[in-house]
C-alpha cells in the first residue's frame, strides 16, 4: 500500500471521564503516518515522515518534534500590529519536548533516517487538553506508518486534587487548586516518561500515579492496536550497519585496558584529555595495521606502490569531514568512522561494567555518592539576591529580581492572555563546557530546562498576597558536568532567601541515572554529563523536606519497571536531604530583611466604585501622586492598590494621600478632616476627596456655642466622630471626639 492510498478508519476510547476519538486516511494521505485526534470539540492534526534514507555523516537520530497552536483555533487574532502567528511560544517548545521524549527511546538504535513528527491544534475547546493529545498522536502517527517504531505507547495528565484523589483528564475545576500535576507517558511494558510539578507531594504519592495511569492508558493502548491492524502500513525493514567485526577486535586488543586507566582519571577535562591521547595512540597503531587493507580496498584510486593509508589524522569519533561523502572518500574513511564507533563503543562499556561490576564511577564515586557541594549568597552588590552554588563541576550563578505588577511577563496563546508573576529565564553558555560558538536566543533546551526549575522553585514561594511582588529569576550555568537544572534549583532557592523573600521551605534538586545490564542494576546519584550520555534513565526530582515539588523522567530502555522507579525516588529523596542540609550551610532561611535595592511595596483595598476617584479625570489624580510621592501605582478592577516606591520613606506619604481619594467614612469611626465651610448653624468638614459631613452647632463643644466661627475656621483640621449617614447626608461631632488618643483616630 501506498503513502497516498492509506485507508481510513476511526475509533473512540473513553479514558477517564473523557473521551478520546482517532481518525486516519483522510488529511494528509502523502505523510508516513497522519491522524486527527480529538477530545471534545478540540482537535489536533499529526503527521510522521521520514526519510527513505540514512543522512550520511551523522552519528545520532535525527527525530524533530514541533507543536504549533494556531490562535483560529480558539478563534482569536494575535495581538499587535502583525496579525500573523509569531515564533514558536515557549509554551509550545515545552509541548515538543513532551513528545519528543516520549518516541524518541522507541525507535531501534543505530536508526539514522531523519523523522519529522508535526502536530498542529486546528480547534481548542476550552478545559480539554492539546499538549497531551499530541503526545499520543504523534505516537499514534508513527504506528500507524511504516516507519520503524516500538509503538504502541500513549499520553496522559494526572490531576491531584485537594482531597488527595488522582484523576485522569481532570476538568478544569479539579486543576485549579490542585495538589499535583503529571504528564505520563506509558507503553505495554511500563512507564516512558513524566514530567509535573507538586506541592511538596510525598514519594509515594508519584508511586500511586503512576499505578493510576497504568490502569486508565489500557483502552489507548488498544484503540492504537485497532488502529493499526485496520489502517496500518507495513513496517520498513531495519537493521543496524553491522560492525566490521575485524576493527573491533584490533580496537578491543589495543585499547581496552588503556581506556579503562584513562577512565579512572578525575576531572572532566583531565578525563577528556586522558581518553583522547589513548584514543590517539590507538588511531595510529591501528593505522599501521589496517593500512595494507585499505590499500587493497582502495587500489582503483591510490597507488599502491607509493601510498598507505594513514588514519592519524581522522578523528575517529565520527566527525571527519571526509566521512561525510564515503563515495568521495574511499574505505579510509569507512574505516575511520568504523574505529572511531568501536571506540565510543567499548568506552561506554567500560564505564557500565565499572558501575555494574565495581560500583565504581567514572570520578570514583559511591552509586549513592554526592559530589561536593560549595554555596555562597549575597556576593554580587546592587542585585536583590544573588547565589553561586558549586556542585562538583556543576556551577549555577543565580540572580533574583523583585519588580511591581508591571513587571508580570504577558504571554498570548489559545488559553487566553496570561501574566506571570513568577519567572525564571536559564542560560547556559559556551563557556560552561570550554566551547566556542555564537550566543543566539535560548535553545529547547534552555527552555525546557528553564520551565523544570520554574516548576520546582514556584511551589515554596508566597502568595501574590502575602507578597506583592514580581519574582525574577536568572540563572546563568558557569560550568557544567551534569544536572545544570537542579544546580538551578538549588542555586535559586538560594537567590530568593538572599533577596528576603519569605519561601515557604528551601528546595533542592538532584539528578538520577541508571545503568541496567541483564539482571543487574545500578541506581546513580548526582549523575555526571557522562553518565547522563552513556545511562539508562535521566531523572531529575526537586523537592523540599516535605515532599517533592517537580519531577522529570526520561528513560532510554523503552519502559521503565514501578520497582525501579521507587528505588529511584527513595534514593532521590536522600541526596535531596543532604543538599538541603548543605545549603543551610550558608543559608537556613530567608534574610529578615528586603534587600536595600529593592522595591518597597504597600498594599491597600479601597472599594472598586471609589476607583475612579483614585485615577481622577485623565488619570489626573494618580499622576500627580506618583510624581509627588516619587511611587508607581498599581490598581486592579478589584480595588487592590499596590504603592511601589524605591525608598521605603515615600510610602506612608504615597498611602496617606491614596486613603484620602478613596476613603469612605463608617459610623462611629473618629477622623480628622479639613473645614470647607463655616455657617451659623455648624461647620462642613471634609473627610475624604468628594465626602463632607456636618457638625451641628450642637456637637461643636460642650454648652451652647454663640459663635460658631470662634470654634473652627476654614482650612483647619478638626478631629470628628461619625454619627450617622442618611440620605448621602453625613452627620459629625466634635463634641463626642474631644479629648481621644491620636491612635483611637483613624488612619491609612
Amino acid at each position: 500500500m501506498t503513502n497516498g492510498e492509506a485507508r481510513r478508519w476511526s475509533g473512540s476510547a473513553r479514558v477517564g471521564e473523557t473521551e478520546i476519538t482517532i481518525e486516519t486516511g483522510k488529511i494528509a494521505r502523502q505523510a508516513d503516518g497522519a491522524v486527527l485526534i480529538r477530545q471534545g470539540d478540540t482537535v489536533i492534526l499529526v503527521t510522521a515522515t521520514a526519510a527513505s534514507r540514512p543522512r550520511e555523516g551523522t552519528d545520532f537520530f535525527p527525530l524533530t518534534v514541533e507543536y504549533r497552536e494556531r490562535l483560529s483555533a480558539a478563534g482569536r487574532f494575535p495581538g499587535g500590529y502583525r496579525k500573523k502567528e509569531g515564533r514558536t511560544s515557549d509554551r509550545e517548545i515545552i509541548a515538543c519536548r513532551l513528545t519528543d521524549r516520549t518516541i524518541r527511546p522507541l525507535f531501534p538504535e543505530g536508526y539514522r533516517c531523519e523523522v519529522q513528527v508535526l502536530a498542529t491544534v486546528l480547534s481548542y475547546q476550552p478545559g480539554t487538553d492539546p499538549e497531551v493529545l499530541a503526545i499520543t498522536g504523534g505516537a499514534m502517527a508513527l504506528h500507524l506508518s511504516g516507519i520503524p517504531f516500538d509503538g504502541p505507547v500513549a499520553g496522559l495528565r494526572l490531576t491531584c486534587t485537594a482531597d488527595g484523589h488522582w484523576l485522569v483528564f481532570a476538568g478544569a475545576e479539579d486543576r485549579t487548586d490542585a495538589r499535583a500535576e503529571l504528564v505520563i507517558s506509558l507503553g505495554p511494558k511500563g512507564l516512558v516518561m513524566m514530567e509535573g510539578e507538586a506541592r511538596e507531594l510525598p514519594e509515594a504519592e508519584l508511586v500511586k500515579a503512576i499505578r493510576v495511569a497504568s490502569d486508565a492508558v489500557g483502552p489507548l493502548h488498544a484503540l492504537m492496536e485497532q488502529a493499526r491492524a485496520a489502517a496500518g502500513k507495513a513496517k520498513r525493514a531495519f537493521a543496524p550497519p553491522a560492525a566490521d567485526a575485524e576493527v573491533v577486535s584490533a580496537i578491543r586488543e589495543l585499547a581496552t585496558e588503556r581506556l579503562r586507566e584513562a577512565l579512572r582519571t578525575p576531572g572532566k577535562h583531565q578525563r577528556e584529555e586522558a581518553v583522547g591521547a589513548v584514543k590517539e595512540a590507538v588511531r595510529r597503531e591501528l593505522s599501521a595495521r589496517l593500512s595494507k587493507r585499505a590499500v587493497a580496498e582502495d587500489a582503483a584510486r591510490v597507488d599502491v606502490a607509493s601510498a598507505s593509508v594513514d588514519l592519524a589524522g581522522v578523528d575517529l569519533a565520527g566527525v571527519d569531514r571526509a566521512a561525510a561523502d564515503p563515495a568521495a572518500a574511499g574505505p579510509a574513511a569507512g574505516l575511520a568512522a568504523a574505529a572511531g564507533e568501536a571506540l565510543s563503543r567499548l568506552e561506554h562499556e567500560l564505564l557500565r561494567r565499572a558501575i555494574i561490576e565495581d560500583g565504581v564511577r567514572a570520578d570514583g564515586r559511591s552509586l549513592t555518592g554526592i559530589r561536593p557541594i560549595v554555596c555562597e549568597a549575597g556576593l554580587i552588590p546592587r542585585v536583590h539576591g544573588s547565589a553561586l552554588f558549586t556542585r562538583g563541576e556543576t556551577q549555577a550563578l543565580v540572580v533574583t529580581t523583585l519588580g511591581t505588577g508591571r513587571d508580570e511577563q504577558e504571554t498570548e496563546s489559545i488559553y487566553g492572555t496570561v501574566k506571570e508573576r513568577f519567572q525564571l529565564h536559564y542560560a547556559f553558555p559556551p563557556y560552561s563546557v570550554g566551547e566556542v560558538r555564537p550566543l543566539r536566543g535560548p535553545g529547547r533546551r534552555e527552555i525546557g530546562h528553564g520551565n523544570l526549575a520554574r516548576r520546582a522553585i514556584e511551589a515554596i514561594l508566597p502568595t501574590a498576597e502575602a507578597f506583592p511582588y514580581t519574582i525574577k529569576i536568572e540563572s546563568e550555568i558557569t560550568e557544567s558536568n551534569g544536572s545544570s537544572s537542579m544546580a538551578t534549583v538549588c542555586g535559586g532557592c538560594l537567590a530568593l532567601m538572599d533577596a528576603g523573600v519569605p519561601v515557604r521551605r528551601p528546595v533542592a534538586g538532584i539528578a538520577m541515572g541508571l545503568v541496567q545490564e541483564g539482571d543487574a542494576v545500578a541506581i546513580l546519584s548526582d549523575i555526571l554529563g557522562v553518565e547522563d550520555h552513556l545511562g539508562d534513565m535521566d531523572f531529575k526530582v526537586a523537592g523540599t523536606t516535605e515532599g517533592v515539588t517537580a519531577v522529570q523522567l526520561d528513560n532510554k530502555v523503552g519502559s521503565l519497571p514501578l520497582d525501579l522507579l521507587e528505588r529511584a525516588l527513595a534514593q532521590a529523596h536522600s541526596g535531596r536531604v543532604h543538599i538541603l542540609a548543605e545549603m543551610a550551610k550558608t543559608l537556613a532561611g530567608p534574610r529578615k530583611q528586603l534587600s536595600t535595592y529593592a522595591p518597597r511595596i504597600e498594599v491597600m483595598k479601597i472599594r472598586p466604585h471609589r476607583i475612579r476617584d483614585l485615577i481622577g479625570p485623565g488619570g489626573r489624580h494618580i499622576q500627580d501622586l506618583q510624581a509627588d510621592a516619587k511611587v508607581k501605582i498599581d490598581v486592579q478592577d478589584d480595588g487592590t492598590v499596590r504603592i511601589y516606591a524605591a525608598e521605603a520613606g515615600s510610602l506612608p506619604h504615597a498611602k496617606r494621600r491614596v486613603w484620602e481619594l478613596t476613603g469612605e467614612p463608617e459610623v462611629g469611626k473618629i477622623y480628622r478632616g479639613t473645614v470647607t465651610g463655616v455657617k451659623e448653624f455648624g461647620v462642613f468638614v471634609r473627610l475624604f476627596q468628594g465626602i463632607e459631613g456636618l457638625v451641628h452647632a450642637s456637637e461643636l463643644a460642650e454648652g451652647n456655642i454663640r459663635d460658631v466661627s470662634s470654634v473652627a475656621a476654614e482650612g483647619e483640621t478638626l478631629v470628628v466622630k461619625v454619627l450617622g449617614v442618611e440620605g448621602g447626608r453625613i452627620a459629625l461631632s466634635r463634641r463626642q471626639a474631644m479629648g481621644v488618643r491620636e491612635e483611637e483616630i483613624e488612619a491609612p
